[in-house]
């Protein structure tokens, strides 16, 4: 696995696959990964930018939330956590949630419901989908890539400045946190569970989480890996591990920050004083 580049999937495809239907995906900027068109649609519907997932030491970190729709595996994960077996199910997308004023909690990515025989809905879950945020620039590269993937599929782009990585940080707090804060906590005021489908290296960098049986959770944190197939040269998503956990002690455990030495604190509030005082 190559490391001197960020790059690990653009439109759907390794950057050093030359099938057809990879140059096919690359020259009509397609989503095989069941996007609500055709094309890609990430951050620009004219231009976008198709950089499925990077890489990240050894290991690769997925950066657009509709990868993790490849075969709907998220869909039936979710639904066998969310519904008794045989039950009947339909996946609604962008399903918009309002507070008890009418505003806007937001959308969640993916509502399964249940439904009777006559199509009435008789319950459903919630799943949030939560890609990882990239620090540094990813523009730069892809488009370096685009202007002749032939030749610059093995391109070294160490030492670039900007380089891209995944920033888990800054995805947890500002992403991950708010969504269970507003969205999460109406859904378990109303007594509906909720999944979290997540790769693995973005729940290694989450607080210790307090696993429950499945029977008594709230929450199920679907966490998956991108394997890479020797046959094919190509990646595919794959369950990794589910872990089942309580609302709350999820909620406190991802939005508590951890306490580091006071006395660095004190030390930094003293010669900001100092300062003060000099300058007065």
């Amino acid at each position: 696995m190559s490391t001197k580049h960020p790059l690990a999937e653009v439109f759907g495809y390794p950057i050093s696959d030359f099938s057809p239907e990879a140059i096919r995906g690359r020259t009509h900027r397609l989503c095989p990964f069941n996007n609500k068109s055709p094309n890609c649609t990430k951050s620009s519907i004219e231009h976008p930018i198709g950089v499925c997932s990077v890489f990240h030491g050894d290991k690769t970190a997925i950066t657009c939330p509709i990868r993790f729709r490849e075969h709907w595996q998220i869909a039936t994960d979710a639904a066998a956590f969310f519904f008794e077996r045989g039950e009947s199910w339909a996946a609604l997308p962008e399903v918009r949630l309002n507070d008890m004023h009418e505003k806007s909690a937001g959308n969640i990515d993916l509502v399964l419901a249940s439904y009777d025989e006559i199509g009435r809905v008789t319950g459903y879950g919630a799943l949030e989908v939560q890609s990882v945020y990239i620090s540094g620039n990813i523009s730069v590269p892809f488009k370096h890539y685009m202007e002749s993937p032939e030749l610059h599929f093995d391109m070294d782009w160490r030492g670039q400045a900007n380089y891209p990585r995944p920033d888990y940080l800054s995805s947890s707090r500002k992403r991950l946190a708010p969504q269970l804060i507003y969205k999460g906590g109406i859904l378990n005021s109303w007594g509906r569970k909720m999944g979290v489908a997540l790769h693995r290296g973005f729940y290694d960098t989450l607080p210790s989480l307090t696993p429950v049986d499945y029977t008594d959770a709230d929450i199920a944190w679907f966490v998956y890996d991108l394997v890479h197939e020797e046959a094919t040269k190509r990646y595919r998503l794959a369950t990794a591990f589910t872990v089942y956990t309580k609302f709350e002690a999820s909620l406190l455990a991802i939005t508590r920050s951890e306490s580091g030495d006071e006395n660095r604190f004190l030390r930094q509030l003293q010669k900001k004083l100092d300062n003060k005082l000099d300058t007065a």
